[in-house]
């Protein structure tokens, strides 16, 4: 009985409001007693004993309502620009439940002959008066504390999102000179230009494309579905030239969803990531499929053929994808690993207005 008690009580109640009942019930107790039995509480041990059993289970009681109450009134007011409206919704319901608890405590009391407590305005008076100025402060205080925690919160977050997009950044700076990406490529394109010189100059156009997008990331937020697939057709196109048969990336893109929104080189990170944790032969080719689906996302999934020894890279890794999807949506990359299927679904956002070129 005790545990499920304590267990509810660290479960529902703060550190701040258990402190609060901690230090307030063992001077409320005895003055609200002396006040509605008077003196023989202190001077009778079955008054003392019963008068603070009955208090201490009405205070309770009241308690465990208000605070469901207050919960109820900040969920419906959440924001930091509510505080007004948070703060007089706090008061009525509050002023509202202290007075019809300060009602029921002295009917209780009124009701056990041995207190000889009165059921009067005269009685009543005194104790709402105390209990409705306690409610203004307590509102005032709670609602402004409510406020700087949201507003330090919102901060936080705040803080944590431009350290996402400075990651971010940081990560496409990283591809865009990043050694290993050139060399591969100018090696393809050298190999090109003695077998192929048509080829060669597709090539070249290709790679300025992704090179171009690439620059332009860093200064956006979010982009088209249209404009991101339009950089993995052609990053697509460089990968398809290096890996040759050992390699197929398909797409299939509803039009319908090709104004959403999402992170700028998000489907990059997902491709490389695919590359960087699977193997990959012209008798094994590793299949990348991108799609829409009818819910409004994006769903990328490969054949899973793991490598034994994951070979570190400097794109942006799936874990920062998330971290910053959820900063700037709240929602979440969901994915989904199957003995045979490595499958990401990366959510489209509402329809922005994007400087495109």
């Amino acid at each position: 009985m005790v545990r499920t008690i304590y267990q509810y009580l660290t479960k529902n109640v703060s550190k701040w409001e258990l402190g609060y009942h901690a230090l307030f019930v063992p001077v409320l107790i005895p003055l609200c007693n002396y006040y509605l039995i008077g003196p023989p509480y202190f001077s009778s041990p079955g008054l003392l004993i019963g008068g603070s059993a009955l208090l201490l289970m009405l205070y309770f009681l009241s308690t465990f309502i208000i605070s469901k109450a207050v919960r109820w009134a900040i969920s419906y007011y959440p924001d930091v620009e509510q505080s007004t409206q948070r703060t007089l919704t706090l008061l009525v319901v509050l002023s509202s439940l202290s007075s019809a608890a300060v009602l029921l405590d002295v009917f209780v009391y009124s009701l056990i002959p041995a207190f000889k407590t009165e059921f009067t305005w005269t009685v009543i008076r005194p104790i709402l008066i105390l209990t409705l100025l306690f409610d203004f402060t307590f509102c005032t205080v709670l609602s402004l504390s409510y406020a700087y925690q949201q507003w330090h919160k919102d901060q936080t977050a705040s803080e944590r999102l431009r350290q996402a997009a400075y990651q971010n950044q940081l990560d496409a700076l990283k591809m865009q000179i990043n050694p290993h990406f050139l060399f591969n490529s100018l090696t393809s394109l050298s190999s090109l230009i003695s077998e192929n010189k048509q080829k060669a100059g597709k090539f070249v156009d290709e790679l300025s494309k992704v090179y171009r997008y690439l620059l332009q990331a860093n200064d956006r937020e979010l982009v088209s579905l249209r404009t991101e697939m339009n950089f993995i057709a052609s990053y697509g196109n460089l990968l398809q030239t290096r890996y040759g048969p050992s390699l197929f990336i398909t797409h299939s893109i509803d039009p319908a969803y090709s104004e959403r929104m999402l992170i700028p080189l998000s489907l990059q990170t997902l491709v490389d990531n695919a590359i960087k944790h699977n193997v990959m032969s012209p008798g094994k080719p590793l299949l990348i499929s991108i799609k829409t689906t009818s819910q409004g996302a994006v769903l990328v999934q490969n054949n899973l053929q793991r490598k034994v020894v994951k070979v570190e890279t400097l794109q942006a890794s799936l874990s920062t994808l998330r971290a910053k999807y959820q900063l700037i949506s709240n929602v979440d990359v969901l994915v989904e690993e199957t003995d045979e299927y490595f499958t990401v679904l990366l959510p489209l956002l509402a329809n922005q207005t994007v400087s495109e070129s």
